[in-house]
């Protein structure tokens, strides 16, 4: 019997590729054959190999993700890299299209510019200087905190409602973190009183003074999601390049509580090369205590996505432990 799967990619059979897909590939190409690439926790990745009408083969990178919800990611996740791509074109593959599939109506699609990457890590100043570049040349088009649309991460949605403060935005964006997250793993004890510490004293104390005494806060895009296994190098250019991005205009120092947590391979040298292209935000000496703030916004909708992972819980309520204990 035929699975899903099979009709998603095709991956062994020849030119039956569907047809809102083919509509979305150069005009005159042939599709020579499909393949499975790469992981996704959430739908499913491929490769499609066609030849254009003067016989250059060319490649391109399909995510498939099923029903409403997954509409939505692949909808989220092009606008995303489209934004980078408007503004840094060879930080990111370019993105071509996402829709619905004619075959398979409750299958939604996005499609790629296919570019061959390794896992190494990249070179900490060329890097940061991409990064740097991004969250520097670009400007939010209200001015304020937000997207013009739902991002997701994973496949849980984020606040990306526009917000002139950036305390507010990240409250909220918080908050709604944390609904996320106790949906998914029910109460607890302990969680209640840290979490009114959280925003009754910890939020202000670290995030308010960036916007006060005559400082503010520039809206930055961020990748959203910039953790090591969103990035990889070019074979042919031996660049860097990001994706699965899942964007928001933020505080650009927010990108970096994805940096946090022990899993991370973008260490110290990664920030020290940042730096040298834009200075910490004022009170610098707020610093740690807010990039561990961000961490904990990253740490609670990751315990959202892994429902049955409750070490991811306990690494949580850590985060807050420690932040209540230094700010609360």
């Amino acid at each position: 019997m035929e699975s899903t799967n099979d009709r998603i990619l095709d991956f062994d059979r020849e030119g039956t590729v569907d047809p809102n897909i083919v509509a979305e590939l150069p005009k005159g190409c042939h599709v020579v054959s499909t393949e499975n690439h790469g992981i996704s926790f959430w739908g499913h990745t491929g490769r499609i190999n066609v030849e254009l009408a003067d016989a250059t083969p060319l490649s391109f990178f399909i995510k498939a993700v099923p029903k409403e919800r997954g509409r939505d990611m692949v909808h989220g996740e092009f606008e995303s890299m489209k934004a980078i791509y408007t503004l840094l074109p060879d930080f990111v593959p370019k993105p071509i299209a996402w829709g619905t599939y004619n075959n398979i109506p409750d299958m939604h699609f996005l499609l790629c510019e296919y570019r061959e990457m390794t896992e190494e890590m990249p070179d900490p100043h060329k890097f940061a200087a991409r990064l740097a570049t991004l969250h520097q040349k670009s400007i939010s088009p209200t001015g304020k905190f937000g997207f013009h649309m739902t991002t997701y991460s994973g496949n849980l949605p984020q606040m990306n409602d526009w917000e002139e403060s950036w305390e507010d935005f990240f409250a909220k964006s918080m908050r709604m973190a944390l609904e996320l997250e106790v949906k998914a793993k029910g109460p607890h004890p302990e969680l209640d009183n840290l979490v009114s510490i959280i925003f009754d004293k910890v939020i202000p104390r670290l995030l308010r003074p960036l916007e006060t005494d005559g400082r503010s806060v520039k809206p930055s895009l961020v990748h959203g999601d910039l953790w090591y296994a969103n990035s990889g190098l070019d074979v042919e250019t031996g660049e860097s390049l990001v994706f699965d991005a899942c964007c928001f205009y933020a505080h650009n120092e927010y990108e970096f509580g994805q940096w946090r947590p022990i899993c991370n391979r973008f260490g110290d040298e990664y920030l020290a090369a940042y730096h040298s292209y834009i200075q910490i935000s004022p009170p610098e000496e707020d610093y740690n205590g807010r990039l561990d703030l961000y961490k904990l916004r990253f740490n609670t909708h990751v315990s959202a996505l892994f429902t049955e992972n409750h070490t991811l819980r306990e690494q949580m309520l850590n985060d807050m432990r420690d932040l209540v204990h230094r700010f609360g």
